[in-house]
C-alpha cells in the first residue's frame, strides 16, 4: 500500500482566517503544509512573505514544505532554514548554478526540493537526481491558483520515476497544481508521492473529509 502524501496550498486559505485554516490542516489527515512564495518577477504574482510564514509556523503542527518561486532563491535560504521550514524547493529555471544551491539548502538542515515549470524537461535532472530529496512537477503554469491541470504531467511523472529508478535515487515525486478526485490515483499510479491541492480543498465545503477522501482514493 502506498503512503501518499496530501500537502494542503496555504495560498489557497482565507487569509482573513488563516489561524482557523491552519488549525484545520493541523487536525487533518494531511501530512504536510505546502507554501507558496512568490515574488511578482519570477511569477506574474505576489503572495505573502516572511511575517506571514513566521505566523503560520507558530501555529503549524506538521512538517513546511515551502516553494519559492522567486528569481535568486539563495540569497533567502538561511532565512527560511531559521524560518523553521522543513523541506525548500527552487525552480530550475531560477538557479544558474543548481547543485550548488542544493548543497547550501541542505547544509542549512532542510531537505532539498527543485520544481520544473511544464515546459521543463525531466531529463536535465539526471545529473542531480541523487542529491534531490523532492521533485515538484507543475502541473499547471506557475503564479495562480485554480488553473486547469496539463495533461501532460502524466507523461512527466514516468519519465521521472524512470530516472529515479535508474539511479537509485530516493527522490519524492510532488505535483503542484490543479489536482482533485479525478487525477489523484491516476498521478500516483503514475508515480507522484506528493500531492499538493489548493482551490480544491479550502474550496470544498468539507475540507478535511476533501483531504480524507484524497488520501483514501490514492491507495
Amino acid at each position: 500500500m502506498k503512503n501518499t502524501i496530501i500537502a494542503p496550498s496555504v495560498l489557497a486559505a482565507d487569509f482573513a482566517n488563516l489561524q482557523r485554516d491552519i488549525e484545520m490542516i493541523n487536525e487533518s489527515d494531511a501530512q504536510w503544509f505546502h507554501i507558496d512564495i512568490m515574488d511578482g518577477v519570477f511569477v506574474p504574482n505576489i503572495s505573502f512573505g516572511m511575517p506571514v510564514l513566521q505566523a503560520i509556523a507558530k501555529h503549524a503542527k506538521k512538517p513546511l514544505d515551502t516553494h519559492l518561486m522567486i528569481v535568486d532563491p539563495d540569497r533567502y535560504i538561511k532565512t527560511f532554514a531559521d524560518l523553521g521550514c522543513s523541506t525548500l524547493t527552487v525552480h530550475y529555471e531560477a538557479c544558474t548554478h543548481l547543485h550548488r544551491t542544493l548543497q547550501a539548502i541542505k547544509d542549512h538542515g532542510m531537505k532539498a526540493g527543485v520544481a520544473l515549470n511544464p515546459h521543463t524537461n525531466v531529463s536535465l535532472l539526471g545529473d542531480v537526481i541523487n542529491d534531490i530529496d523532492l521533485v515538484c512537477l507543475m502541473s499547471v503554469n506557475p503564479g495562480f491558483g485554480g488553473q486547469s491541470f496539463i495533461e501532460n504531467t502524466y507523461k512527466k511523472v514516468k519519465q521521472l520515476k524512470e530516472i529515479i529508478t535508474r539511479n537509485d535515487a530516493s527522490t519524492l515525486i510532488e505535483i503542484d497544481g490543479g489536482v482533485t478526485n479525478k487525477n489523484a490515483k491516476q498521478l500516483v499510479d503514475a508515480g507522484a508521492d506528493v500531492l499538493v491541492a489548493g482551490s480544491y480543498v479550502f474550496g470544498a465545503e468539507n475540507p478535511k473529509h476533501t483531504i480524507s477522501d484524497l488520501l483514501s482514493i490514492t491507495k
